[in-house]
């Protein structure tokens, strides 16, 4: 049986905040898309990891994915602690339509950037799936980046209540 089969997916809402209590992350979402080149766009702040918007919504069948910085010159970023999450560990979005997506996580991985598995990661598995994705592995001080992207894999596992209420339609209200 795959994980996660067992949740009925959610209809899509755009995801505006991501929580993970094993690693004290607690960020708001960006959105994200293409670059002209067709790649996937990573968020421009290091601290507010970003949504893939050209796929599912968390929660929605089919595999969302969030994208976040591991550093950057200023130190530790949003995803710096991703790669110490363990199968179990909880991965909660708040969703603009008030509900919230609770994730657990099926494994931890990484691979070489010329092995990234994109179909794996970004494609339908037949049930509601969250990949969060970050740099990971050594630095190439000549290239300035990581040989390595380190995944998480979760599948859905509820829809608890929302810890706050909003007003707006878009999930918007209260927020800076």
């Amino acid at each position: 049986m795959a994980p996660g089969t067992g949740q009925p997916g959610l209809a899509r809402s755009i995801p505006v905040a991501l929580s993970i209590p094993a690693i004290g992350l607690d960020a708001p979402l960006t959105q994200l898309g293409l670059n002209a080149d067709r790649t996937v766009q990573v968020p421009d702040n290091a601290q507010e990891p970003g949504w893939f918007r050209l796929g599912p919504s968390p929660g929605e069948v089919g595999s969302a994915v969030i994208l976040g910085h591991v550093d950057s010159r200023q130190g530790p970023a949003v995803f710096f602690r991703l790669r110490s999450l363990q199968a179990g560990d909880q991965v909660t979005v708040t969703r603009a339509d008030c509900t919230v997506a609770r994730f657990l996580v099926d494994a931890v991985a990484t691979y070489p950037k010329t092995q990234f598995p994109a179909r794996q990661v970004y494609g339908s598995h037949g049930y509601s799936a969250l990949q969060l994705v970050t740099y990971g592995g050594d630095f190439d001080p000549k290239a300035r980046s990581y040989r390595s992207n380190v995944v998480v894999y979760t599948s859905l596992a509820g829809t608890p209540p929302a810890s706050h209420q909003t007003n707006e339609p878009d999930g918007t209200a209260g927020r800076a």
